[in-house]
């Protein structure tokens, strides 16, 4: 049961978090990409190049989760599928998605794709900052611990 990650536009300090996780763990790590990009070289740490389009790492995640798996995304479409599926969803921010929360999340992210479309300027989110880097190592350290816990 692999970690996948969303790996394009996962922050590069979310991925270091993510490497350190899988050499001390052991624990397989799958980062999937439309463009090629560094990976340590360890067995247990592959990147898996799709090719480009529109949600073609997305559709490439989802042929290959399974309940129980952990994926790092902050795509709200896809944590919502993956959760679906039995899944795990972690924001690079270190927000755990949950079926309690998921509908809101999908509800606001298509509000604001509305308000975008009208033309209304919403910016986007603050750069990833410590607090962010520290809460997403937490989160992934007690999803590990849990799995290390009940492995089923």
């Amino acid at each position: 049961m692999p970690i996948w990650v969303d790996a394009d536009a996962c922050p590069r300090p979310v991925k270091d978090i993510l490497f350190r996780a899988a050499e001390r763990t052991g624990e397989q790590l799958v980062l999937v990409a439309n463009h090629a990009m560094a990976v340590p070289r360890r067995p247990n740490i592959r990147l898996l190049q799709v090719r480009g389009g529109f949600d073609v790492a997305d559709a490439e995640i989802m042929s290959r989760v399974a309940a129980g798996d952990l994926v790092v995304t902050a795509d709200i479409p896809l944590a919502a599928d993956v959760i679906a599926r039995g899944g795990s969803a972690l924001n690079p921010r270190g927000e755990l998605y949950s079926a309690d929360t998921i509908r809101s999340l999908l509800n606001m992210r298509d509000f604001m794709d509305t308000m975008r479309a009208s033309g209304v300027q919403t910016g986007g989110p603050p750069p990833l900052g410590p607090a962010d880097r520290q809460a997403f190592a937490n989160q992934l350290d007690s999803w590990l611990a849990r799995r290390k816990r009940d492995p089923a």
